[in-house]
Protein backbone atom coordinates (compact mmCIF):
# COMPACT_ATOMS: atom_id res chain seq x y z
CA UNK A 1 0.00 0.00 0.00
CA UNK A 2 1.13 3.59 -1.10
CA UNK A 3 2.79 5.60 2.22
CA UNK A 4 0.17 8.26 1.62
CA UNK A 5 -2.71 5.76 2.57
CA UNK A 6 -2.86 4.93 5.61
CA UNK A 7 -3.88 1.59 6.24
CA UNK A 8 -6.25 1.97 9.19
CA UNK A 9 -8.22 4.55 7.34
CA UNK A 10 -8.24 3.27 4.01
CA UNK A 11 -9.22 -0.41 2.63
CA UNK A 12 -9.18 -2.33 -0.51
CA UNK A 13 -12.16 -2.73 -2.51
CA UNK A 14 -12.57 -6.33 -1.35
CA UNK A 15 -11.98 -5.43 2.22
CA UNK A 16 -14.77 -2.72 1.82
CA UNK A 17 -17.39 -5.21 0.22
CA UNK A 18 -16.48 -7.87 3.51
CA UNK A 19 -17.45 -4.62 5.46
CA UNK A 20 -20.58 -3.26 4.29
CA UNK A 21 -21.70 -7.29 3.14
CA UNK A 22 -21.61 -6.40 -0.62
CA UNK A 23 -19.20 -8.01 -3.34
CA UNK A 24 -15.93 -6.36 -5.06
CA UNK A 25 -17.80 -6.01 -8.08
CA UNK A 26 -20.89 -3.92 -6.25
CA UNK A 27 -18.09 -1.38 -4.46
CA UNK A 28 -16.49 -0.96 -7.88
CA UNK A 29 -19.64 -0.12 -9.53
CA UNK A 30 -21.13 2.32 -6.62
CA UNK A 31 -16.78 3.95 -7.47
CA UNK A 32 -17.65 4.48 -10.64
CA UNK A 33 -21.15 5.74 -10.42
CA UNK A 34 -19.03 9.27 -7.98
CA UNK A 35 -21.24 7.21 -4.96
CA UNK A 36 -17.99 5.95 -3.11
CA UNK A 37 -15.17 8.14 -3.97
CA UNK A 38 -11.66 6.21 -3.93
CA UNK A 39 -8.19 6.43 -5.08
CA UNK A 40 -6.37 3.94 -7.41
CA UNK A 41 -3.09 2.79 -6.64
CA UNK A 42 -1.82 0.42 -9.90
CA UNK A 43 -4.60 -2.10 -10.18
CA UNK A 44 -6.23 -1.73 -7.00
CA UNK A 45 -8.89 1.16 -5.31
CA UNK A 46 -8.68 2.53 -1.94
CA UNK A 47 -11.64 3.53 -0.06
CA UNK A 48 -11.84 5.00 2.89
CA UNK A 49 -13.20 3.12 5.92
CA UNK A 50 -15.31 5.65 7.47
CA UNK A 51 -17.12 6.41 3.83
CA UNK A 52 -17.73 2.71 3.40
CA UNK A 53 -19.47 2.66 6.73
CA UNK A 54 -21.47 5.42 6.46
CA UNK A 55 -22.65 4.33 3.02
CA UNK A 56 -23.70 0.79 4.47
CA UNK A 57 -25.00 2.54 7.09
CA UNK A 58 -27.36 4.87 4.79
CA UNK A 59 -28.84 2.03 2.41
CA UNK A 60 -29.45 0.28 5.75
CA UNK A 61 -31.35 3.12 6.99
CA UNK A 62 -33.49 2.96 3.59
CA UNK A 63 -34.38 -0.10 3.87
CA UNK A 64 -36.17 -1.09 0.44
CA UNK A 65 -37.03 2.73 -0.08
CA UNK A 66 -33.21 2.57 -1.62
CA UNK A 67 -34.61 0.82 -4.86
CA UNK A 68 -37.53 3.83 -5.21
CA UNK A 69 -36.72 5.42 -8.71
CA UNK A 70 -38.31 8.39 -7.17
CA UNK A 71 -36.04 8.28 -3.68
CA UNK A 72 -34.02 10.91 -5.59
CA UNK A 73 -36.22 12.93 -6.95
CA UNK A 74 -34.78 12.19 -10.32
CA UNK A 75 -38.46 10.86 -11.51
CA UNK A 76 -41.35 12.24 -10.40
CA UNK A 77 -44.53 9.83 -9.98
CA UNK A 78 -47.37 10.12 -12.08
CA UNK A 79 -50.18 12.47 -10.88
CA UNK A 80 -53.68 11.73 -13.24
CA UNK A 81 -55.86 14.39 -12.15
CA UNK A 82 -59.27 12.90 -13.69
Amino acid sequence: MPDDLNPTEWITTAEAADLAGYTPSYIRKAISRGVLQAKKRGRDWFLKKADVLAYARKMEQLGLQKHSPWRTGARKPNSREG
